[in-house]
């Protein structure tokens, strides 16, 4: 049996969908391309936006016109959002919502069978996936937190995922030990809104300390969080060479009139002082952010507010989003619709400003160590991987190998505008000579 997965959106679906490829290949599937033949095909969906569902709705119609005989799960929020479209007009066989996907390879499994499973009669639970050893990325991704009770006034995610659920630490350094076991060298953190994490007594400080405790040589990485008002003693934590001195931390708005609008539960000075403390602490710590442009009463002063606090801070990225209308939320109703193309015009000076600050941002780092890791080698010869701080890196030498660390230092960066990469020389640790 062949499988193909395609995955949209955040990085807890592709935590979900790298353990739930997992557990079919373990089964004895083939996991193919999605511009393969297959017997079953897997759209793993988001619905953050009115272009995520787009996106989902091309995918499902495409696959259904190439593919008419195969089977078509859909999983992921957009079912959540959607389900009922989905079966009406057929463009799947199964909509298997966020709460039941874990039970994905049983429902299809007992499909070729010859035996009917409905989804909605199985048992809810956001965690009930095994460790994923066999994954598509080198960096093993570990879901701790789903859901969210913040209820920003434009996003439908407390809607499709729940309320904040925490993941049982116990569990989550088992899975860790396992896939650093199986050889995974960097372990990445991911969920809904995971600084909220809270399992007992065990908070999310406490938790990245236990795990920077496990033995193994690998690194840890804090995905997209919140921006909460972290503690110097979790800030500190990062002077463990364990912790990737680098976070993606949600600003969404610089702008305070808009912040309170959003109903996010933070002020702009508040990030700017938190950002701050931040850098005090590790002057080179590499923070980027998402950023919403055009929400509902946005004026002109509010962006340019916003635009400068992102060359203030100097996020070495920038994720730039159109504001997208979500029924159901509090923003869909509001007044003051900022038009389409002042929401483009908007999105190209953001974009700008990530490209100026990310190629300050690189150039700091010139001449610096980091520790590299090879994620794949292209077809020159050159290895591709990431530093602690996230800089994309590229790197020529000999005896390279792929999933291995390696200790370089940037040499120059190389320019591809929004994508620029540094370009690095290899280090010989005992000798600390360059070849």
């Amino acid at each position: 049996m062949k499988i193909a997965f395609k995955t949209l959106g955040c990085r807890v679906n592709l935590y979900e969908t790298d353990a739930l490829a997992s557990r079919f290949k373990e089964a004895g599937y083939d996991i193919v391309e999605t511009s393969d033949d297959a017997d079953v095909f897997v759209v793993n969906t988001c619905t953050v936006t009115n272009q995520s569902d787009q996106k989902c709705r091309q995918a499902l119609h495409q696959i259904r016109r190439q593919h008419p005989n195969s089977l078509i799960v859909a999983t992921g929020c957009m079912v959540n959002h959607r389900k009922n479209e989905l079966l009406e007009k057929k463009t799947v066989d199964y909509a298997i919502d966020n709460e039941r996907k874990y039970a994905l390879f049983t429902i299809i499994d007992k499909h070729f069978k010859g035996e009917s499973l409905d989804p909605e009669g199985l048992d809810i639970d956001l965690f009930g996936y095994q460790p994923a050893f066999d994954t598509f990325h080198t960096r093993s991704l570990i879901k701790i937190h789903d859901g969210c009770n913040n209820f920003c006034s434009y996003c439908l995610i407390p809607m499709v995922r729940g309320r904040a659920t925490s993941r049982n630490d116990k569990d989550i350094y088992d899975n860790i030990r396992k896939v650093v076991d199986h050889g995974f060298k960097e372990v990445v953190l991911t969920g809904v809104n995971m600084g909220r994490y809270q399992y007992q007594d065990v908070n999310f400080e406490t938790l990245i300390e236990n795990i920077l405790k496990i033995d193994g040589d690998f690194r840890l990485r804090i995905s997209s969080i919140e921006p909460d008002n972290f503690s110097e003693k979790f800030l500190h934590l990062f002077e463990n060479d364990k912790l990737a001195p680098h976070m993606h931390i949600c600003l969404q708005s610089g702008a305070e009139n808009t912040l309170k609008a959003m109903r996010r539960h933070y002020t702009a000075a508040d990030f700017r002082q938190m950002c701050e403390r931040i850098k005090t602490v590790i002057p080179d710590f590499n923070i980027t952010t998402d950023l919403i442009v055009g929400f509902p009463g946005e004026t002109e002063e509010d962006f340019l507010e916003s635009a400068e606090m992102c060359r203030t801070i100097g996020f070495s990225h920038i994720h730039t989003f159109k504001y997208s209308i979500r029924n159901g939320t509090k923003a869909a109703t509001m007044a003051n619709q900022v038009p389409e193309k002042i929401k483009t015009e908007r999105s190209a000076v953001i974009r700008q400003i990530s490209a100026e600050n990310k190629k300050r941002y690189f150039g700091q780092m010139l001449g610096k160590e980091q520790k590299m890791l090879i994620e794949r080698i292209n077809s020159d010869g050159i290895a591709l991987g990431y530093g602690e701080n996230y800089i994309p890196m590229q790197l020529k030498g000999k005896n390279l190998e792929k999933n291995t660390f390696v200790n370089v230092t940037i040499d120059s960066i190389i320019n591809k505008g929004d994508n620029s990469e540094t370009r690095v020389i290899q280090q010989d640790k005992e000798q600390k000579k360059y070849f």
